[in-house]
């Protein structure tokens, strides 16, 4: 097995520490598959067949799954201060029955106006089931030790694009894109309820603290100078690379292949993220924090400029999506613990939900601006060119980044 370089006295299993809920790791892994796979993946395969069967313009639709990850980035904030305080069950669980009840009325929608509602609950079932929430729980239940529960739940989560993209794609041939969303949404009820409410009751711990992080206070963190840089060069990275997932698979229609193999070269990315996060704690052990920071968000402009350049063979494209996933699964964990490798534990929520918040709306206007600036740009070749570039801003952006606990 892949050392992720926990340390001796802790396993990421929870037998080392008996205030860890022995099912709460496996849970996790499950449900970002099952959420992740659902409530995202799913929409860029589907979307083609949703405006070919309701004659909605493919702006409105795609601004509809925008406005659930604006409504994700606004709530993740207030989520985040509730995760700190009273823990990640209630929470999960609720954004469980949410997610379930939201993907109904997106499957029933009679008119835009619906459709947009039902995303919107749907960005609330993001901000309280996707990684956040899930990194919150973990890195309170598991410090110091928390690198490693980290990477097994984010090494599954990376199968939800392998697992549903080609299976929502396998379903769309058989059922129309409502009866979909139907059997989606069952799944989402049948995996994700009971496992968030079964297997996260342990106790909350407090938050611990460490002599290599003082206890600032979150508003003095907020407002430094390091916080807000690092927040643009998340949010610039951000736009970046939601806008390459949600446009891949039009790239490659434009160019020609089926829906099956866009939809397998989007699902092909799932599992390079699974074999990229088997080297973070590697690249963690070998690198300062600014340095990989800078490394993989260059590596994402490297590898959004390689689809925009390789317009085939077919293989060539799919090795291109298993590195530009590999980068994916890094820079998820890396964002993971951006927190407490510069500031700690201590208010790991509340700041986690500031950090993501910029970087969430980023990510929620990037398919529709993906969408909007193709037509100008005359193609998504262009777009991916342009989405380099801007992430080879942030990549720029990263030295100064850099705190007193990252220089160590």
């Amino acid at each position: 097995m892949t050392d992720l370089g926990t340390p001796a006295r802790g396993v990421a299993t929870g037998t080392g520490d008996r205030s860890r809920p022995r099912a709460a790791l496996p849970a996790l892994c499950a449900t970002q598959i099952v959420s992740w796979g659902i409530v995202y993946y799913a929409f860029p395969v589907l979307n083609p067949q949703i405006t070919a069967a309701t004659g909605w313009p493919a702006g409105a639709t795609t601004a509809a799954f925008s406005l659930a990850l604006v409504v994700s980035a606004l709530a993740g904030i207030r989520v985040g201060r509730i995760l700190d305080r009273s823990g990640p069950r209630t929470v999960m669980t609720a954004g469980s029955v949410l997610g379930v009840v939201s993907l109904l009325i997106v499957a029933a929608a009679p008119n835009l106006r619906v459709f947009f509602a039902g995303w919107a609950l749907a960005g609330l079932t993001m901000a309280a089931t996707f990684y956040q929430p899930a990194f919150a729980a973990l890195t309170r239940w598991w410090a110091p030790d928390h690198i490693r529960a980290l990477t097994i739940v984010t090494l599954a989560g990376g199968l939800a694009s392998t697992v549903f993209a080609p299976l929502t794609a396998t379903l769309a041939d058989h059922l129309s894109w409502r009866h979909t969303y139907l059997v989606l949404a069952a799944i989402l009820a049948a995996v994700t309820i009971p496992a968030h409410a079964l297997a996260l009751r342990a106790p909350w711990p407090e938050a611990p603290t460490s002599p290599a992080h003082p206890a600032e206070g979150a508003s003095e963190v907020s407002r430094s100078r390091p916080f807000l840089l690092l927040a643009a060069t998340f949010t610039l990275s951000a736009f970046a690379m939601y806008a390459v997932v949600v446009a891949l698979v039009p790239l490659l229609l434009e160019r020609g292949y089926t829906t099956s193999q866009a939809a397998w070269a989007l699902g092909i990315g799932g599992a390079g993220q699974t074999l990229g996060r088997t080297l973070y704690a590697a690249l963690a052990r070998h690198t300062t924090t600014t340095a990989r920071t800078t490394i993989l968000i260059a590596l994402g402009a490297l590898t959004t400029a390689a689809f925009a350049a390789v317009p085939g063979p077919y293989a060539l494209l799919i090795a291109v999506s298993v590195v530009a996933g590999m980068v994916r699964g890094n820079l998820t964990l890396l964002q993971a613990t951006a927190i407490t490798d510069r500031w700690g534990t201590t208010h790991y929520g509340r700041l986690s939900g500031l950090l993501a918040a910029p970087a969430h709306t980023a990510a929620a206007l990037a398919p529709f601006a993906g969408a909007a600036l193709a037509v100008p740009l005359n193609g998504y070749g262009p777009l991916f060119f342009l989405l380099a570039t801007v992430s080879m801003a942030a990549a720029l952006i990263t030295p100064w980044t850099a705190t007193d606990a990252v220089r160590r």
